[in-house]
This record gives structure tokens, C-alpha cells and sequence, in this order.
């Protein structure tokens, strides 16, 4: 299994080999573009040095900002996103002894679990833990019981909806078509 999200592929390697690399990723993906949330990971571990829970939650938070700051930015919001990462980060190392894959693979955990586990973290909401369960089953090897279920549309099989089907260029192209429509229909809901 290899990730092919970036079109980096410096930065897929790390998102296929670090499984925090990618949850960070997936914390970055909002208010940018995936490929700059999902290429994070990467900028963070040439600034810092390491992409482990530990070293981020230990991290003086005033130089973790700035280390988010560097050009180019880790993302458009350095300050709050740096935050964010850093209570992520706290949050494994408090509940996971920093092990971001105990999330999907301590105790055989199904679908619903590993959803659950994922609503718990800093960040990430209902729909953000839909995508990465999918993204998971996906792409991860995940194979827990009810996965596609407990992800919702996001587990399909054949959809182009989110950072959860990108496996190519194309795939790329089809999920911002969606998200294109998608956000046309919402806008012309309002009316």
C-alpha cells in the first residue's frame, strides 16, 4: 500500500509509512488545499525533525508556530493549526502512549470503534472522522467490521467524494468535481 495524495512524493512516503503523518494531514485538510494539508507532515519533520507525538507535544508551542510559519506555511492559518497539532499530539500521548495506529488497530476494533476513537481526538468532528475511517479502509488496509458503514457515503465503493479516494490524478480530478457540485447545490440551496 502506498498513498498517492500529494503528488510530493517525499511527503506520500511519509503519509504511507507514518501513521501520524496522516492524521495530521487530515487535521490540516480544512481551508486549504489537500495536497498543502496532506504535504503538512513533511514540512513539519524538515522544520522540527520528527513527525512523532512526543517530540510535538513536548515542542515549545511559540516555536512550533514558527516553525508552521516558515515560507512556505504549513498552512494558511500557522498559529491556530499549530495548536491544534500540538493537542492532537497530546491527545495520543495522553490516551495512546503516542501511538496513532493504536487507534485502528488496538483490540480488533471495528468500524464504529475506530470512529468513536477518532470523534474523541482535538479536531476532528463527525465528518473529518467519516473521511479518515474511510480513508483507512480505503487506502490503510483497515479492515475492521462495519467500516464502510460506520464511514457513511465516504465508505462507498467507487465514490469520488473525498481525500479518501484520491489514489491518482484523475481520482483527484473526479473528488473536485464532486466537491465543486456539491458546493454549488449547497449555495443554490440557500437560494
Amino acid at each position: 500500500m502506498s498513498l498517492h495524495i500529494t503528488d510530493d512524493p517525499a511527503a506520500d512516503t511519509l503519509l504511507t509509512e507514518n501513521p501520524l503523518a496522516l492524521l495530521i494531514g487530515m487535521l490540516l485538510d480544512q481551508q486549504v488545499a489537500m495536497e498543502t494539508a496532506f504535504s503538512g507532515p513533511l514540512k513539519i519533520q524538515e522544520r522540527i525533525g520528527a513527525v512523532d507525538a512526543a517530540t510535538i507535544a513536548g515542542y515549545d508551542p511559540d516555536a512550533l508556530v514558527a516553525a508552521f510559519q516558515q515560507s512556505p506555511a504549513v498552512h494558511r492559518y500557522p498559529g491556530s493549526m499549530a495548536g491544534r497539532v500540538q493537542a492532537l499530539c497530546r491527545a495520543l500521548e495522553q490516551d495512546w502512549g503516542g501511538d496513532a495506529a493504536a487507534l485502528w488497530t488496538q483490540g480488533d476494533p471495528d468500524g464504529a470503534t475506530v470512529l468513536k476513537r477518532l470523534k474523541a481526538l482535538p479536531g476532528f468532528g463527525e465528518q473529518k472522522a467519516k473521511i479518515f475511517l474511510a480513508l483507512l479502509g480505503k487506502q490503510y488496509g483497515f479492515t475492521g467490521a462495519g467500516w464502510r458503514e460506520a464511514a457513511g457515503a465516504y465508505g462507498e465503493h467507487g465514490s469520488y467524494r473525498s481525500v479518501a479516494d484520491i489514489v491518482s490524478p484523475e481520482s483527484l480530478a473526479k473528488v473536485r468535481e464532486f466537491k465543486k457540485a456539491a458546493k454549488a447545490a449547497a449555495k443554490s440551496a440557500k437560494g
